[in-house]
C-alpha cells in the first residue's frame, strides 16, 4: 500500500498572512512541518501543495517537493485533493501546514490504522482534554465518537455536555490530521457544502452531513498550532526545550 502526506500551506491568512514561512529559530514553518512528515515510517512521500510562489521556491530550496495548486481552493482538502490527483498513492495524509511540532509517531499511527481498515473512508485523531480551559475554547475543536470509535460531531462548542454534572464525562480535542482512502479525498470536492459546516466552520461537517463516517483515533499527542505572529516565540521556547 502506498502512503504519500500532503502539506497545505496557503499565503493568504486573515491573521497572519505569510504563515507557511515565518521563520522559527531561523527556519521557515512549512520547513518544519515537511522534514517531520518525512521522519514518518510508513509514509512513501511528502508533498507540499501551495498556490503560492513564495513558498513554492522556499520549499525548493530546502529540497522538498511542492506543486503549485490552483488560488480558487476554498479549502485545504481541496488542496490536497488536487495534488493527490496527479500522484499515485492508495492513502492520501492530509498534514496541516501550521504544526510545525507535528510528530511523525502521530502520522504514522493515522497511517497504519488507514492502512489496517480499507474500508474506512477517512480517519483522523483525537486526544482527551486535561485544561479545562481547552473545552471552553472554540478554537479547541471538539469530537465525539460511538461504541466502535466513529465521530458522531465535531464541534467549538463543549460536547458532550454534562447537564447535571453527576457524571465525570472524558471530553476529547480533535487533531487536524485526516488520512483518505484516495478515490474517496478525490470525491470530497463536488459534496455539497453543508449547513453544519458553514456554521461551525469546520470542514469535516461536510462528510458526516453526507452519510459519510469518520473513524477516530486516540492518541497523546498534543497539538500545537500557530495561528498568530505571537504564537511563534512559544513554539520556539518548545523547540528549545526538545534539543
Amino acid at each position: 500500500m502506498r502512503i504519500i502526506a500532503v502539506i497545505p500551506a496557503r499565503y493568504q491568512s486573515s491573521r497572519f498572512p505569510g504563515k507557511p514561512l515565518a521563520l522559527i529559530l531561523g527556519k521557515p514553518m512549512i520547513q518544519y512541518v515537511y522534514e517531520r512528515s518525512c521522519a514518518a515510517c510508513r509514509v512513501d512521500e511528502v508533498w507540499v501543495a501551495t498556490d503560492d510562489w513564495k513558498i513554492s521556491e522556499a520549499v525548493a530550496s530546502f529540497g522538498g517537493k511542492v506543486m503549485l495548486t490552483s488560488p480558487d481552493h476554498e479549502s485545504g482538502t481541496e488542496r490536497v485533493a488536487e495534488v493527490a490527483r496527479q500522484i499515485p498513492a492508495d492513502v492520501v495524509i492530509n498534514v496541516q501546514g501550521d504544526e510545525p511540532l507535528i510528530r511523525p509517531e502521530a502520522i504514522d499511527l493515522l497511517a497504519e490504522a488507514k492502512a489496517e481498515d480499507k474500508n474506512t473512508h477517512m480517519a483522523t485523531l483525537k486526544r482527551k482534554i486535561s485544561r479545562k480551559q481547552d473545552i471552553g475554547n472554540p478554537n479547541c475543536v471538539k469530537v465525539v465518537t460511538g461504541k466502535e470509535g466513529f465521530a458522531l460531531y465535531f464541534s467549538r462548542s463543549p460536547i458532550p455536555f454534562d447537564r447535571d454534572g453527576r457524571a465525570p464525562l472524558s471530553v476529547y480535542q480533535h487533531i487536524g490530521i485526516y488520512a483518505y482512502r484516495k478515490d474517496f479525498l478525490l470525491q470530497i470536492p463536488s459534496l455539497p457544502p453543508s449547513p453544519l459546516e458553514q456554521a461551525e466552520r469546520l470542514e469535516q461537517l461536510r462528510i458526516l452531513e453526507n452519510g459519510y463516517r469518520i473513524k477516530v483515533i486516540e492518541t497523546d499527542y498534543e497539538s500545537y498550532g500557530v495561528d498568530t505572529p505571537e504564537d511563534v516565540s512559544r513554539i520556539e521556547s518548545m523547540l528549545m526545550k526538545e534539543e
